[in-house]
This record gives structure tokens, sequence and C-alpha cells, in this order.
């Protein structure tokens, strides 16, 4: 049977990316109790991004107090390293829309002070390294909020200091750094992103993400034009311009913000987690990979988690199957992203508050029917592809480069990928490389019967 690897992202407000990878392994493991499983829990900046990569690297999550979007304190967490100089911050973790009720939701009013305060935690505790993760903000102040918990203050034209939100970007007349509570030469901020959506305009923070946050058309030309005017101080005060920085936009502005403020670096989250990951090794060794969001849509195309796990799996030549809450790409959509094939979870009519309380159940029964059919698959070309073995030996030598033969020997052979690497003195990665060329050029039925007599086929599979 086939090695899976389940590289998932968080289902929002339903399952972290870790109870995603554990549901679907559960039906999997119920269908073919004996198949490897590799559970690689991903993020790509989003909500629980932090946790992630902390369990990645070894490193362990702190408990801390801040401000929450509308100044209420809360208690949260963030990630340390093991050697204590990197810190991972979810801005969701004290500035995310998820802690604010439907109602309470408007970025006019909300702020990211709470951000700002976990950084400064960190800091006063050794981190010489922040990775701040971007995704599901409540806010669109521009990082105001976070650059006010670390120092730096805000006044209108009559000297008087302004309270950090989105309906008071307008009213800052003048940004003071002389209060600022940390050393900026000592400090690398990195912020993962992979929103590349500009600070204002048709395609900025304001008009493309405010609504999601409770804003209507009043609130979206509000923000958009304090966000014009902020970006102007920016230049003024900071010599930074930030009309023009790719992801500026993101997190209501948080982009240009961390930028500005922090002389942050951003960086693709997709690229940063599949690296402290390690999704590339896995890949190596895996046959097929389950993946999964909450919708897949327009943005999956457009550059989210799932299309640079497909990137990965297409220099493998690794067949992708994506689950979802709900499903908003035609089949032309999926071809375009790469995927083999995409399924919606739920399996009745129901409410959002249902369907959220019963992914993880649904995820299991999905991965168990979708791993039944797969095994059943596999049975049925392996009968109905045996033929004349010498006939099937010659075709095989006829197809297969000569290093790719004599990795099928050593195969047929019951030989491991370490044991097949060491004695021909290539690299394991190599020779998983070939196995997939093997594959490709054979097909699963010619492969099959060649392994039959006297050898498991599953060595190979």
């Amino acid at each position: 049977m086939r090695k899976f690897l389940i590289a998932s992202d968080s289902f929002k407000d339903a399952l972290p990316a870790a109870e995603v990878c554990r549901a679907i392994a559960r039906g999997i493991r119920r269908a073919v109790p004996d198949t490897d499983i590799i559970e690689l829990p991903m993020g790509d900046g989003g909500e629980g991004t932090a946790r992630i990569i902390t369990q990645h690297v070894g490193g362990q999550m702190l408990d801390v107090e801040a401000k929450d979007p509308l100044f209420r304190t809360i208690h949260t967490q963030y990630g340390i390293s093991s050697d204590g100089n990197t810190a991972y911050i979810d801005m969701a973790a004290a500035s995310g829309l998820q802690l604010l009720r439907p109602e309470e939701r408007n970025p006019l009013y909300t702020t990211s002070y709470g951000t700002g305060e976990i950084i400064l935690d960190a800091v006063k505790r050794g981190a010489r390294h922040i990775v701040l993760c971007i995704g599901g903000s409540a806010t669109h102040d521009c990082g105001a909020g976070m650059a006010e918990a670390l120092g730096y203050t805000f006044l209108d034209a009559g000297g008087q200091p302004v309270s950090p939100t989105g309906n008071n970007l307008i009213k800052i007349a003048y940004i003071d750094a002389a209060g600022l509570k940390v050393n900026l030469d000592w400090l690398r901020v990195d912020v993962l992103c992979d929103v590349v959506n500009p600070l204002y305009g048709p395609n900025g923070a304001a008009h493309i993400f405010a609504r999601q946050k409770g804003a209507d058309d009043k609130a979206v030309e509000l923000l958009e034009e304090g966000t014009k005017h902020f970006s102007i101080l920016l230049q003024e005060h900071l010599d930074k311009k930030t009309a023009s920085i790719s992801g500026a936009g993101a997190a209501g502005g948080m982009g240009a913000g961390a930028w500005a403020f922090l002389n942050a670096h951003i960086i693709p989250g997709t690229e940063y987690v599949s690296e402290v990951a390690g999704l590339r090794n896995a890949m190596a060794e895996a046959d097929i990979v389950f993946t999964g969001e909450g919708r897949l849509d327009e943005q999956t195309i457009n550059g989210k988690l799932i299309s640079g796990i497909v990137r990965a799996a297409a220099e493998y030549q690794i067949p992708v199957i994506a689950l979802c809450g709900s499903l908003g790409i035609h089949p032309g959509q999926m071809e375009r992203l790469g995927i083999t094939a995409a399924f919606a979870i739920n399996n009745r009519p129901c409410t959002l508050a249902e369907a959220l309380a019963e992914t993880a159940v649904n995820l299991e029964h999905l991965a168990f029917s979708l791993a039944c059919t797969l095994a059943a698959s596999e049975r049925y070309i392996a009968v109905a592809g045996m033929g004349s073995g010498k006939e099937l030996n010659r075709r095989a030598a006829d197809i297969l480069s000569k290093r790719e033969t004599e990795v099928f020997q050593l195969i047929a052979k019951g030989f491991t990928n370490p044991q097949i690497a060491s004695t021909l003195f290539i690299s394991s990665q190599t020779v998983a490389v070939h196995r997939k060329n093997i594959m490709r050029k054979l097909g699963v039925n010619k492969v099959t019967a060649l392994l039959k007599k006297g050898f498991d086929s599953g060595i190979f599979f």
C-alpha cells in the first residue's frame, strides 16, 4: 500500500492543523491499518502558525497577558525556541478576529496593541529574533497599536496623544520614537505573510480585507483615507515609503507597520513553514499527499498554502488530494492549481455551527472512504495487469534507464531506500526520485506484476 503524507492547514473556527492531520490519519488507518503515514501540520502565517512552527523546532509555548483588539486584558501564548533566541508570535493571539463576537467586529475601533505587548514580553525574556505570523487579524491600524506598545507615540495636530485604532489614523499628525523600548539594532523581525496586496488602492488593505473584519462601505472609505494619510506620515517621520511594498496591506496594514516601525523583513509564510517542517524531505518518501483547508476558492489558487504544497508535490510527481469544508472551485481551476482531486467533507445539509462541530468526524469518514477506494483500485490493477513475466521483464528493461533498472532490481530484492542508496552510492532522495520515475514509466499494473513472484509489492508502494 502507498505511503501517505498528510500536510494540512487548519480549518478556521473548527480544527487546528494538527487535529486536522490526526483526523485524516485515523480515517486512513481504519481503512488500511498497516500503512505508513506522515503527519505534517502546516500553516502559511495565519492563526495557529506560531504553534506549528514551535512544535516543529522543538520549542515551547509561553503564557502572557496582552490586550485583545478592544483593549481588554486576555491570557494568551506565543512560542519560544529551545535556546530562547527566537520567538514565534501569532498576531491573531492578541489581535485576532476570532477573539471578538460577530457584533464586536469593526476595524475602525480595533487595535494591534496586544501584538506589541507580546513582542515586548519576548524581547524582555531575551529573544533577539521575532517571527511574526500576521494572518487572522481583526485590525486595520497599520501596526500603530503594536508600535505604541513598543514605545512609539502618536500625536494629533494639537500635540495630544491619539489612540491607535483604524478610525484615528486620519487624526495622527506626529510620530515620536523617543520612547522606543526595544533596540532595533540587535532585533531581527521576520513577518510571515503570503499576501502581496499593497497598502492602499483598489487592491489594498481597506478595499480587499476590511469587510471581512466587519467594515461597511462607509468604514472602508474612512480606512482608505486614513491609510493613505498614515503612509505619508511614515515617509515624513520615519523615512519609510510603504505604498509600494509587496505585502504592506496584509493584516490591516501590519505588513507596512512592521516594516516601518521594526525594520521587518516580509517573507512568504508557506515557504518558511515548509522549510521548518521538512516538507520536501517528507515528499521524497511519500507516494500520495492529503491536504486541506476550510475552503478551497480563488484565494487558494492565488498563493495560499495548498498551492505551495501542490508545487512541492509536482517536483516529485506525487498526486495531491485536497479535503475541504467548502469547495468553491470548478474542475478547470483544480487543473490550473494542480490538484489531483478535491472533496468537500460535509455529507448532509446542515447549519454552519453543525458543520464546524462535525469537522473532525467528517474528515475521518471521508479519508476512510478515499483510502478504501485507493486500496481497492490497487488490488484491481494488480490482478488485471498480470501477464507474461518474461514479456514484462523485457519491456521493463527497454523502458527504464540503466540506473532505474538497478534501483528496481534492488527493490525487488527487498532493499529499503537507505540500503539502495548505500549500495549504489547515491542519496536516499535520489532513490525516491528513481522510484517515482519507475512508477511513472511502467505504471502500477506492470510494477505489481513484476514484483508479484516471491516479493512483497508493498515495499515499492
